[in-house]
């Protein structure tokens, strides 16, 4: 057999597929391998792997600072405002609420928490809480819950205990309805409740006070917001102090950064 003929006939040999030699075929099935695996990691993951995000963030908003006016005696002023920072799970939380009545501070309160996330809609919060206004101050412990409930309810709930037995508890619902992509209506209710009075802050034991509010904003842009409302009130004070109640006319504006 010529030269030129004994080639071709060992080229043939190798190109049948039972005859290739072992290091040619583990070769060739390592890359399909590794191709079924890309393949399989695209299919899960069809962006890229995914990414462990550390970064640190910060987020302010004030959610009420608003006037009343008009109705029964009351608050001349309501506020109330949060800022976080940290990462996607880890986060350290500052809130700020209260009034003003004749020019006293009142109902004021302030926390820190420190906030996890426990699912995929709710927040695990724990810290502290201290009622500092023009009354006499009182600290607490606080730990409680946040989140989005069915429908995109906006909720949260928080239990406090303080020094002598002292304990408490509140509820705040919201929901925001989009009207237009600039007109957003926000009904609103806030419960606090506390186990024992405290006349010293003119705190009475049991549903303490409450506040619904239904507030319609325009949004000039994302960030800044001015809005005009209705809140209903009712502080029910110790036995020397009675209690409070109406509606007032609400203007004011709603702010993040």
């Amino acid at each position: 057999m010529s030269r030129g003929l004994g080639g071709a006939a060992v080229a043939l040999l190798l190109a049948m597929p039972g005859l290739q030699p072992p290091a040619a075929h583990a070769q060739e099935a390592a890359a399909s391998a590794g191709q079924s695996a890309a393949g399989g990691a695209e299919a899960a993951a069809p962006f890229g792997p995914p990414v462990d995000d550390n970064r640190v963030y910060f987020h302010a908003l004030f959610n009420e600072l608003e006037g009343l006016f008009g109705g029964s005696p009351g608050a001349e002023m309501n506020w109330e405002g949060e800022a976080w920072v940290g990462t996607d799970a880890e986060r350290l939380w500052f809130r700020t609420e209260g009034q003003v009545w004749n020019g006293h501070v009142q109902e004021g309160d302030q926390e820190l928490l420190y906030d996890h996330p426990v699912s995929e809609f709710f927040d695990l919060q724990a810290g502290l809480r201290y009622d500092l206004d023009s009354e006499p101050g009182r600290g607490w412990g606080a730990i409680g819950i946040e989140g989005v409930a069915p429908y995109f309810f906006d909720v949260s709930a928080t239990v406090y205990a303080s020094d002598g037995g002292h304990f408490a508890a509140r509820t705040t619902l919201s929901h925001e309805l989009l009207l237009t992509q600039r007109f957003i209506l926000t009904p609103s209710v806030e419960l606090n409740a506390y186990t024992r009075a405290d006349p010293q802050r003119q705190v009475a034991a049991g549903l303490s006070d409450i506040e619904a509010g239904l507030r319609l904003r325009y949004e000039i842009s994302r960030r800044f917001a001015p809005y005009a409302g209705l809140v209903y009130q009712r502080i029910c004070g110790t036995d020397a102090t009675g209690s409070i109640a109406g509606w007032r006319a609400a203007l004011g504006i709603r702010a993040w950064w």
